[in-house]
């Protein structure tokens, strides 16, 4: 079983993703930030995964992917609405205790600096594999999509997937991605 934590600021999309990598919803939806009320909700489920070495039929794979509470408010340098500091500190041990990282940032929003902080703790001091990916880019120009995209690329050392979970582009990729590290997974 792969244990996969979906991260980042409030309201860009993990509970939205969870969902449709389940295929269904599990997990409470909303505009408003910090719906996801306790820190961490884990949700075990078969998540349909292209053809690997490790699955050469392709088909369902077992996760558990690990929801969390925003780890920081998009607007300000400060940590999410529902999150003490023991929370918080609770949050990132689940969070290193993963085996693949999905790193969200909206679109709308850009690239928050706690997240940026954390993603190079998680990279490099922890050494987990982490996919990035800019949500939202429905809601965006696909000019400034490709800007963010490049500064994404730049800061955090890594070409993120653009999704949009409204019309599912770039949904495959994500797939992909997780395929491609869930084959390195301690099992």
């Amino acid at each position: 079983m792969i244990k996969v934590a979906i991260i980042g600021a409030e309201n860009v999309g993990k509970s939205t993703l969870m969902n449709a990598l389940l295929g269904g919803k599990v997990s409470e939806v909303s505009e408003v930030p910090g719906t996801t009320k306790g820190t961490i909700r884990r949700y075990f489920g078969k998540v349909k995964l292209p053809k690997t070495t490790k699955n050469p039929f392709g088909g369902a794979d077992e996760l558990v992917l690990i929801d969390t509470a925003g780890l920081f408010d998009p607007e300000k340098e400060v940590r999410g609405k529902v999150l003490s500091e023991e929370k918080f500190k609770e949050l990132i041990k689940e969070i290193v205790n993963a085996d693949v990282i999905i790193h969200m940032i909206d679109a709308t929003k850009g690239l928050h600096r706690g997240m940026e902080k954390l993603h190079y703790m998680l990279k490099f001091r922890y050494e987990k594999p982490i996919i990035v990916v800019i949500n939202k880019i429905d809601l965006v120009p696909r000019e400034k999509v490709e800007e963010l995209a490049k500064i994404v690329e730049k800061r955090l050392e890594q070409r993120p997937i653009l999704l949009s979970l409204v019309t599912y582009e770039g949904f495959d990729k994500v797939l992909e991605a997780l395929t491609y590290y869930s084959q390195y997974a301690s099992r």
